[in-house]
């Protein structure tokens, strides 16, 4: 199982980015835990300083903008 964090404050592309990766750990059954980080201090902490940030397995995989789905595939199936 993978655990995956979106760091932002709650901006639409923060919102998209954690909707995008709901449905493609759906279509491909990948067994995720996600979770929402809004905390500022928290974010800054992983050194993302443009969100949306994407955390897998605690290793920074993304910063700023939305990532496409083939890039959100990899995250999930490697």
């Amino acid at each position: 199982m993978k655990h995956i964090k979106v760091l932002g404050t709650g901006c639409a592309n923060c919102k998209a980015t954690l909707k995008l990766i709901e449905e493609v750990a759906r279509e491909t059954g990948a067994e995720i835990e996600l979770d929402k980080v809004e905390d500022i201090g928290e974010i800054m902490g992983y050194g993302v300083m443009s969100t949306p940030g994407v955390v897998v397995d605690g290793q920074v995989v993304h910063a700023g903008g939305v990532p496409d789905r083939a890039q959100i595939r990899e995250w999930l199936t490697s």
